[in-house]
């Protein structure tokens, strides 16, 4: 998916792995700080020249694909290791500042991904994520800690919007990372708060 691939699945040369996962990285760094970033800076930030980049993707979308796809797997280590045990509001205060650790290093690479990604995509990639916010908030639901009279999917969607709306805002320059974290965890716990 998104690689260019040929006819027989020869593995990669050391090389090509290494020219890979350079295009890779180097793509996080650039559409991070402009979801517009275009293949030619891509590459120079890589290191290669565009032919070669080319040559490992075929398509931009493909690249933003694989891109978000190695930083959700990055993410998934280390949102798998917060602590969701005890109080479900300070389980989940754990998790939404860890979960703003990662959405906020990926900076504008959520804005490149919707603008590029189909929504079905964009889904599959958060699937572990929600998994672990949904069982949190259910469990809290149950426990009386957070508001039952909205769907649980409602209140997956909101956190993931706050989030991503904070990442812009930090990326266009409106607040800073520091005031981000604490002004969306406090948005969120009230949003959940029974009523």
């Amino acid at each position: 998916m998104g690689f260019v691939t040929d006819a027989s699945p020869a593995p990669k040369r050391a090389d090509a792995r290494k020219n890979i996962a350079a295009i890779i990285d180097a793509a996080a760094r650039c559409l991070a700080r402009n979801p517009d970033a275009t293949i030619a800076e891509i590459a120079d930030e890589a290191g290669v020249g565009r032919v070669t980049l080319y040559g490992h993707f075929d398509s931009r979308a493909a690249l933003i694909e694989q891109v978000v796809d190695t930083v959700m797997t990055r993410a998934e280590d280390e949102l798998t290791a917060v602590d969701l045990d005890g109080d479900p509001i300070d389980a989940i205060t754990r998790l939404l500042s860890a979960s703003w650790r990662v959405t906020h290093r990926t900076g504008a690479l959520v804005q490149a991904a919707e603008k590029t990604l189909s929504p079905d995509t964009l889904r599959t990639a958060h699937e572990q994520p929600v998994v672990r916010m949904r069982a949190l908030l259910e469990r809290g639901r149950s426990a009386g800690s957070f508001r039952t009279d909205q769907p649980v999917t409602w209140q997956v969607t909101m956190i993931q919007s706050i989030l991503h709306g904070a990442s812009a805002a930090v990326t266009r320059g409106d607040h800073t990372a520091d005031d981000a974290e604490p002004l969306l965890v406090s948005s969120i716990l009230s949003a959940l708060e029974p009523r």
